[in-house]
């Protein structure tokens, strides 16, 4: 079992910074790809950032210049350093992880952006 544990939400004024982080753990012998989704109120979830075992990025139109994906395989954490928030960009935040055996997803962690 692959185990999540985001962490870097809160409240934030418009304009702001947050870096959110997840931290990956249990039986992981390789992480493939690693991403970001998030979810707001009444709406599906989305991708946010994604990146690959070999450091390859992809994102959301929405957060292109403002976002930045990157991670650490030795600490197999992803982060996301969030820039120049928006009221829009409120949601619950949440990562995964592919991995041979799937994909694995943390419980979510709530930014707020307020305007």
């Amino acid at each position: 079992q692959v185990q999540l544990v985001e962490s870097g939400g809160g409240l934030v004024q418009a304009g702001g910074s947050l870096r959110l982080s997840c931290a990956a753990s249990g039986v992981i012998f390789s992480i493939d790809a690693m991403g970001w989704y998030r979810q707001a109120p009444g709406k599906q979830r989305e991708l946010v950032a994604a990146i690959t075992n070999g450091g390859s990025t992809n994102y959301a139109d929405s957060v292109k210049g403002r976002f930045t994906i990157s991670r650490d395989n030795a600490k197999n954490t992803v982060y996301l350093q969030m820039n120049s928030l928006k009221p829009e960009d409120t949601a619950v935040y949440y990562c995964n992880v592919d991995v041979k055996t799937g994909r694995y997803w943390g419980k979510g962690t709530l930014v707020t952006v307020s305007s």
